[in-house]
This record gives structure tokens, C-alpha cells and sequence, in this order.
């Protein structure tokens, strides 16, 4: 005769490491399309200072259950049934919570640092409360906003998440991607939002007292209808001016004669000059084009799609390329010194040495640049420079780094790295 589950003083159940293999194994099975598989149903379980770091639970049932102190790195919870949990102080650093059911849970002081949740639901929730002493056998029900008030949500994707009416009070969002959330009467005092993209963000009515914007960028945000006193916007970027906007069709043929100028091995056009110039009202229409040796030093480039792009011995220097997405371009020989790429999407991307001559070459120079929580991987860094560049949380999983120089570079909580390769 098998004996009971463990009941937790919370009116879980805990599981034994041996049911949650077999239940975890066999909901592995079934995401994965296997024979034996069947999904996860773990509602109620008390999951608490549990391992489940890089565990697939995908799709799986884990509504109203505690993971209080659990470690959840890199776990894939894509569409995960998270309703009502409590995740207070879970370890869920870069795993992926994309559209997770997320209303009512709280995830009070808990480390989401490079998490992805995009399309993630923080809303209102409906939460079942155990009875203290006759447990799940008598339920209460009350409403509970979502809670991350003193979590870490640095460099964590956040675009397009339902946020409406969360608590995220003295919350730490630098360098985070809120792109088109859904903030609306959002208390948010004192959040740190350092750095944070948050472009098209609904904050109307949202509580912003305190908070910090420092560098945030905030194109299509309607600022005005958020409370914002004592709140410190130094150095944030908002939406571009009128010069910008007038100036978008001179810029483009200048792209274009660029372009003509690579095209006919300089017979005719002439290399771009952008030096700082707002060059975000061109949206996607650089994407793929020949931009070989143009210049864009201290351009705002923020969010720009340059993939595919030909940008060899392209001078970028102290160019905003913050969230831009640069996948598969040409930056060979490219200048990139102290540009802030933060967020920027190089993967496949070419920034090895570019050849001038039989004993002459230029190298790829990203020395002092922010690459910050840049996703790399596969792309090919051979001879790069980097030195005191900051890369923490960079990914450069299967990048190729033979005889890149990282000297005095900060490669905290970066992965991947691979120097022989």
C-alpha cells in the first residue's frame, strides 16, 4: 500500500523527487511529440527550494502552486498555466515565459533577470486561498493584482505583456524591453526603468513616482498620462522631432546613393554621411541595403532593422544602436567603438577582419561598446576587438571568437564564450 502525498502546511501537495521525475519525463514526452507522453497537471503542489532549472514545461497545468525559493533557470514555461502561483524569490533567470498565464501570481523579489516574457499576463487574478487548517478541501476565492515589487528584471523581454494594475514597486527593470506593454494604472514607484526600451508602452494612469528613466527610451509614449512626480528622466530618448521627420527622404536617398556607390565599384553615388542624425524615422527601409563605408558616428539608430545590411568598414562610433536588429549583416572592418548596441540582435551576424590588401586588414573594433544582453550567437567575432567593452548577459553560444581581444572587458553573466573557436 503506497503511502499518501505529503501535505504542506499551505494545503499543497509535495510531491516526491521520484513522482515529479516520472510526471516531469512524461510531460517531456508529450511536448516533444513522443509515444508515453502525457501533460503536466501539477495544480496545488507545494514546489518549494525545488530544482527545476532547464526543465521543459511547456503548456503544463501548474496553477496555484508554490514555487517559493525554486530554481527555475533557463526552465521553458511557454504558455504555462502560472495562474495564481507564488513565485516569491524563484531563481527564473533567462527561462522562457513567453504568453504565460501569469494573473495573480506573485513573483515578489524573485530574479527574472534576461527572462523572456513577452506576451506574458500579469492581470488581475481570481485566486483560490486553501482554508489555514482544513486545506484544499475548503477553498476561498479573492481577487490579487500581479506582484513583482523587488524583483530583478534586468535585461528580461517584456514586449507586448499584459501589466495592467501590477505592483512592481522599487522593481528593477534596467535594461529591459517593454516595447508595446500594457502598463495602464500600473503601480511602478520607484521601479529602477535605467535604460529600459519602452517604446508604444500604455502607462495612462500608471503610478511612475520615483521611478528611474534614466537613458529609458520612450518613442510613442504618452508620458503625460502617467503620474511622475520625483520620477528622473535624465538622458532618455523620446519620439523624433519634426527636423527628423522632415529630414527621412533626404536620408534615404542618401542611403541609396550609397548603395549605387557599392554597386558600381564607386563609378558612381558616393559613401552616406549620417553623423549624427536621427536615422529612426527610416524604420525598415535599410534593411538588407549596401552600406559599405558609410558613416553614422553618434547616430540614433534605435531599433533600427539593419539585417542583412552590407555595412564593411562602416564607421559607427559612438552610434545608439540600442534593440536594433543588425541579424546576418556585413560589419566587417566596422568601427563600432563605444556604440551602445544593448539588446541588439547580431546573431549570424559578420564582424570579423576585412581585407584591404594582400598584408593589410582591418578589424572588426567594438572597443568600449555596450553590448549588453546583445544576443550573438553564430556569429563570427574572429579578431575582434572588444577590450573594456561591456558584455554581461551577452549570448555568444556557437559564436566564433579565434583571436578576439577581450582585454578589461566585463564578461559578467555572459555565456557561450568560446575563445579557441
Amino acid at each position: 500500500m503506497s503511502a499518501a502525498p505529503a501535505v504542506a502546511l499551505s494545503g499543497r501537495r509535495r510531491l516526491s523527487a521520484g513522482e515529479l521525475d516520472m510526471v516531469l519525463a512524461a510531460h517531456e514526452r508529450f511536448v516533444g511529440g513522443r509515444p508515453g507522453g502525457k501533460l503536466a497537471a501539477l495544480k496545488f503542489i507545494d514546489f518549494s527550494g525545488m530544482d527545476l532549472s532547464g526543465r521543459d514545461l511547456r503548456d503544463a497545468d501548474l496553477s496555484a502552486s508554490i514555487f517559493n525559493g525554486a530554481k527555475l533557470i533557463g526552465a521553458r514555461l511557454e504558455r504555462a498555466n502560472l495562474f495564481g502561483c507564488d513565485l516569491r524569490k524563484a531563481d527564473l533567470r533567462r527561462a522562457n515565459l513567453t504568453r504565460a498565464d501569469l494573473r495573480g501570481a506573485c513573483l515578489r523579489g524573485a530574479d527574472l533577470s534576461q527572462a523572456d516574457l513577452s506576451q506574458a499576463d500579469f492581470r488581475i487574478g481570481q485566486v483560490a486561498v486553501p482554508h489555514p487548517s482544513k486545506g484544499l478541501a475548503s477553498l476561498t476565492h479573492h481577487q490579487r493584482n500581479g506582484d513583482l515589487s523587488e524583483a530583478r528584471l534586468v535585461g528580461a523581454n517584456l514586449e507586448g505583456s499584459q501589466l495592467e494594475e501590477v505592483v512592481a514597486f522599487a522593481t528593477d527593470f534596467t535594461d529591459c524591453s517593454l516595447r508595446g506593454a500594457k502598463l495602464s494604472r500600473a503601480n511602478l514607484k520607484d521601479a529602477n526603468l535605467e535604460g529600459a526600451i519602452m517604446d508604444w508602452a500604455d502607462v495612462a494612469g500608471a503610478n511612475l513616482e520615483g521611478a528611474r528613466l534614466v537613458d529609458a527610451v520612450l518613442t510613442g509614449v504618452e508620458i503625460r498620462a502617467a503620474r511622475t512626480s520625483g520620477a528622473n528622466f535624465d538622458g532618455c530618448l523620446r519620439a523624433p522631432d519634426q527636423e527628423a521627420l522632415d529630414q527621412a527622404d533626404d536620408l534615404l536617398a542618401m542611403a541609396a546613393a550609397n548603395q549605387t556607390w557599392c554597386k558600381t565599384g564607386g563609378r558612381e553615388g558616393k559613401p552616406a554621411c549620417f553623423d549624427g542624425a536621427d536615422l529612426r524615422p527610416l524604420d525598415q527601409r535599410l534593411r538588407g541595403m549596401r552600406l559599405s563605408v558609410m558613416s553614422a558616428r553618434g547616430a540614433i539608430m534605435v531599433g533600427l532593422d539593419l539585417s542583412g545590411a552590407h555595412l564593411q568598414g562602416a564607421n559607427l562610433e559612438a552610434a545608439d544602436l540600442r534593440g536594433a536588429n543588425l541579424r546576418g549583416a556585413d560589419l566587417r572592418g566596422a568601427r563600432l567603438a563605444g556604440a551602445s548596441l544593448v539588446k541588439a540582435d547580431l546573431r549570424e551576424a559578420i564582424l570579423g577582419p576585412l581585407p584591404l590588401s594582400a598584408d593589410r586588414i582591418n578589424r572588426g573594433d567594438l572597443h568600449h561598446a555596450k553590448l549588453r544582453y546583445v544576443q550573438a550567437q553564430g556569429a563570427d567575432l574572429t579578431s575582434v576587438i572588444l577590450d573594456d567593452a561591456d558584455v554581461r548577459g551577452c549570448d555568444f553560444s556557437g559564436a566564433v571568437l579565434k583571436g578576439a581581444s577581450l582585454r578589461g572587458a566585463d564578461l559578467t553573466t555572459a555565456y557561450g564564450i568560446q575563445l579557441g573557436a
